[in-house]
């Protein structure tokens, strides 16, 4: 687990900077880290409130949602958050969501989970469908040929088995 104790954290004001290998990373669902991420921020100390202003740079290998090939896909993520003791955050009552709240996280133990931190910015740095590229002609729905690849002789028309007797009306029937 990556962890920033943050009893190590003295002065108002300090610069966090580390690389990790991408095999520090368990594969997630809908990506896997392909290079080194470097992790860069300054900590900025409130009394107990940390505030977190930095970037988060690597590949990620994604799934091209067309084609099912894989690809890469550099992320550059920058991040300005806000980091309270676990114990503030009581629960209690409604209240609106503000601007602060969406970037206000909760840490326990003198300890803000860096893993957690990043498998965030990397999630919201994917595309809501990831393509190899905007060309992507993706695979044949009937024999699953990778169109990218190459072409195949399936016929692309379907005929809906449920429209059959209405396909026969219309042919008894022609039109004068």
């Amino acid at each position: 687990m990556l962890l920033l104790n943050l009893k190590t954290i003295r002065a108002a004001q300090e610069r966090f900077e580390q690389v990790y290998t991408p095999e520090q990373f368990r594969a997630e669902e809908d990506f896997k880290v392909a290079a080194p991420v470097a992790l860069a921020f300054d900590i900025f100390k409130n009394k107990l409130q940390f505030r977190l202003v930095g970037r988060v740079q690597t590949i990620l290998e994604l799934t091209c949602s067309r084609c099912l090939e894989p690809f890469t896909m550099p992320v550059d993520q920058t991040f300005d958050l806000r980091y309270l003791p676990r114990a503030e955050n009581t629960g209690e009552g409604e209240r609106e969501i503000e601007e602060d709240d969406l970037t206000t996280a909760f840490y326990e133990n003198d300890q803000i989970d860096l893993d957690h931190l990043m498998r965030e910015q990397f999630y919201l740095a994917l595309p809501m469908k990831p393509l190899c590229r905007g060309s992507c002609r993706g695979l044949c729905v009937i024999c699953g040929t990778n169109l990218n690849r190459e072409t195949c002789s399936c016929k692309q028309g379907w005929d809906d088995p449920r429209l059959a007797v209405l396909r026969e009306l219309k042919g008894k029937n022609p039109k004068p």
